[in-house]
């Protein structure tokens, strides 16, 4: 493992992504519609920041092993008690009573149930592990005593500090917030927006019906019907990822530079899953646009704020004009990017590939994008460093 990164100044890996969806409900409203929103003032199709998050978690599963990532679950005492059953061959009971003195230092808030914790907390596996290695050498002496005595035994492990450090590539990006214990608390290193559709949308519905397969020929009628809210959307995606905040969080260098490229690849690939089996609604983007820079994170939502209303290509059209948005915004406050590199489809249409190419730089593969900005971001450490 390489030592920890002394901090550099403010860095920002800004993510701008163009993504055309086909009719779909990624994210459903307390209606069971897709969610919207007014921008510009017209309607707007909107996929909630939270949504995003949870399906970039998910897609690290497929690349990063589970045991080092983390989980958000209101069942942590049952999870600890379990692992405890499991290293020291304590029964349920006494491994339950155990968990839940350990974690009493946390003064985590009872749920509903026995073995819940009142709201959900984002910890890393191994953190939990840790906890439970702990007393895995002395549960049974442990499982013994008096409930004081117990609790004056556990009180003088290092509980807390098993959590406070060792944050797992989910955590130090998406940050912990819990109110009740602020010691916990883990800020995030990565902002993700809303995403927006570039142009108008109608609510439409969907209206099926179910056939009974036994059904009689005497019977008439579906067995079942109802309706499914739907729109289709050209999105504009927007996340921004302070290496500085990665840093902290992780304290290791390497480690921040992979969980950048984790982030990228995750947070390009992934898709919210609402109603997944009924419009199948998998896409890849369209453009995946990638800038470092030194002073603040800039959203070009603004390139959108007149919705696009071009009779076809609505994805070509929002492509340049996130292009030619962020060319305005380099020249009128004079703060050029660090890095900006591009991948995207657009090689055919003249007017898009012409503002591209001048915002980002000619089009380049996925994989040497993220090579780019890796040895980018290498790089830009390496003086920090050598100047401590």
């Amino acid at each position: 493992m390489s030592q920890p990164a002394a901090r550099p100044p403010r860095t920002y890996v800004d993510f701008h992504i163009l993504q055309t969806v086909p009719p779909a409900n990624l994210n459903r409203d307390d209606q069971g519609n897709p969610k919207e929103a007014y921008y510009g003032g017209v309607r707007r199709s909107r996929v909630s920041s939270q949504a995003w998050k949870r399906a970039t978690r998910t897609h690290f599963a497929e690349r990063v092993p589970e045991q080092d990532l983390a989980t958000r679950t209101r069942r942590i005492l049952g999870a600890l008690a379990e692992d405890i059953e499991k290293r020291a061959g304590l029964d349920r009971p006494a491994a339950l009573r155990l968990a839940d003195a350990l974690l009493a230092p946390l003064e985590l808030s009872g749920g509903k149930k026995k073995d819940e914790s009142a709201y959900l907390l984002f910890y890393g596996r191994r953190q939990l592990d840790a906890v439970a290695a702990l007393v895995a050498d002395q549960a049974t002496e442990l499982s013994a005593l008096s409930d004081a005595d117990l609790a004056s035994r556990v009180k003088e492990l290092p509980v807390r500090e098993q959590f406070s450090t060792g944050h797992p590539i989910d955590v130090a990006l998406f940050g912990r917030m819990v109110a009740d214990i602020p010691a916990l608390k883990v800020d995030a290193a990565a902002q993700v927006a809303h995403a927006l559709s570039t142009h108008a949308v109608e609510l439409e519905f969907d209206y099926f019906t179910a056939v009974d397969d036994e059904q009689t020929d005497e019977e008439t009628g579906a067995g079942m019907i109802g309706t499914i809210g739907f729109n289709s959307a050209t999105l504009y995606r927007y996340a921004s990822v302070g290496l500085h905040q990665l840093l902290d969080n992780l304290t290791d260098e390497e480690a921040a530079l992979t969980a950048i490229s984790e982030f990228a690849t995750s947070f390009a690939r992934s898709m919210p899953t609402g109603y997944q089996n009924s419009f199948a609604h998998r896409t890849l983007p369209s453009l995946v646009a990638v800038v470092v820079r030194e002073d603040q994170p800039v959203n070009l939502v603004s390139a959108f704020e007149q919705p696009v209303a071009a009779p076809s290509g609505i994805a070509a059209a929002s492509a340049a004009r996130l292009a030619e948005e962020h060319t305005r915004a380099t020249v009128a406050w004079g703060d050029a990017p660090a890095f900006a590199a591009a991948t995207h489809v657009f090689t055919d249409h003249q007017k898009p590939t012409a503002a591209l190419n001048s915002a980002f730089g000619p089009p380049i593969p996925f994989s040497a994008l993220l090579e780019g900005l890796h040895t980018h971001l290498a790089g830009a450490l390496k003086p920090k460093q050598a100047a401590q």
